[in-house]
């Protein structure tokens, strides 16, 4: 295997995917607007997903429940009633639905171990896996609290200082963004390589490359080692 035959081969497949207008399309769009779609298309936590509460005890339990849901992971809560619940779920219009029954309070400084429905649309998928759990815990809380008269808060032994040096707003676009271009790198990798032989077959070159004094494994090698370096640049350019 001789190093001048790799580094020529290669020198050649850049050459010809330069010649090849919509590879380079592909490329860029790899880059740029693939990126930018996917990571804003599903992102892993809540953001601003609509929620309505069925206030039948109004009573101030549930008043402090209704007041603990806010941005940025829900909308301000509509107050509706029971009969708008599932019409405004079936249009689509609110993800969560919180149904509080009367007497809630009643029966929660009794002793008793009252219960509040929650109504999730399902078709949500992402926000309703979850929302769920974010509904359970904001609702677990503001009972507590209300019921035991103050918020604990135990300090824990050992406490860590987090600083987060080049993400400080821990957007999860921004971690998706990352996450998307290693992926469309391992793809190009993939794809130009393989392009690169079919491009060799089109223009009537693989019989030439194969009767040469040159092997089967430098001409693969060539094509991997020129497709990685086309994109490498584009990728330190990014993550920087």
């Amino acid at each position: 295997m001789r190093a001048a035959n790799i580094l020529q081969l290669g020198v050649k497949e850049l050459r010809g995917l330069a010649r090849d207008p919509m590879l380079l399309i592909l490329i860029a769009y790899s880059f740029t607007l693939s990126v930018y779609a996917q990571s804003r298309a599903a992102p892993e936590t809540l953001n601003r997903a609509p929620i309505a509460i069925v206030d039948e005890d109004r009573s101030p339990v549930s008043a402090r429940i209704a007041a603990a849901f806010y941005a940025p992971h829900f909308t301000a809560p509509q107050l509706i009633n029971t009969g708008a619940m599932d019409h405004l779920m079936d249009q689509g219009e609110i993800a969560f639905a919180l149904d509080i029954p009367p007497n809630f309070q009643r029966d929660l400084l009794a002793g008793r171990t009252p219960t509040i429905q929650l109504n999730v649309d399902a078709t949500r998928m992402t926000q309703a896996f979850s929302g769920a759990g974010y509904v359970e815990t904001i609702v677990a809380d503001e009972v507590k609290g209300f019921a035991d008269r103050y918020r604990t808060s135990a300090a824990p032994p050992v406490d860590l200082a987090s600083r987060v040096r080049f993400n400080p707003g821990l957007e999860k676009a921004w971690f998706g963004a990352v996450m998307n271009v290693m992926n469309n790198v391992t793809m190009l990798s993939i794809v130009l390589a393989g392009a690169a032989l079919i491009r060799e077959r089109e223009h009537g070159t693989i019989e030439h490359l194969l009767v040469m004094p040159i092997t089967a494994a430098e001409i693969m090698i060539s094509k991997i080692w020129s497709m990685g370096a086309w994109c490498s640049p584009r990728l330190r350019s990014r993550s920087t």
